[in-house]
């Protein structure tokens, strides 16, 4: 099952970034499909597909690296490095998938900005200054 739902989310991601085109990546989703963001938002497979459409659309340019890609069972675990174009700010993103009878029902994403990665290692360390 594991394998299975790596190949799901693997064949979303590539046609997705081959295409450019977020209504390319619509059947891998479940009509169910909920996107949950570190804040606690959520937003449903329009609303999704809308933001994913905004920032890999032709003006925006958002090249997008997938450095692992890991499954267990009905979740896979995507660790990607995304950039602007023109030497714009670098992040690094931890996407996790739950996959649902063959689709993908549900996604978590965590954001980080490489630029501040240092200052985030030690988050419980109280400012001084």
């Amino acid at each position: 099952m594991s394998g299975e739902n790596k190949d799901i989310v693997g064949r979303a991601l590539a046609t997705l970034l081959e295409s450019g085109s977020a209504e390319a990546v619509a059947p891998f989703l479940g009509d169910g499909f909920r996107h949950h963001r570190p804040d606690g938002t959520s937003s449903d497979k329009a609303e999704w597909l809308a933001a994913v459409a905004a920032a890999l659309g032709p003006t925006a340019g958002m090249e997008v690296g997938i450095d692992h890609l890991l499954a267990d069972g009905d979740h896979v675990v995507v660790h990607s490095r995304r950039r602007l174009p023109d030497g714009g700010p670098e992040i690094v993103v931890v996407d996790i998938w739950r996959v649902e009878e063959g689709l993908i029902a549900e996604g978590w994403e965590i954001i980080e900005p490489v630029a501040r990665a240092a200052a985030n290692l030690t988050w419980w360390a109280p400012d001084e200054g």
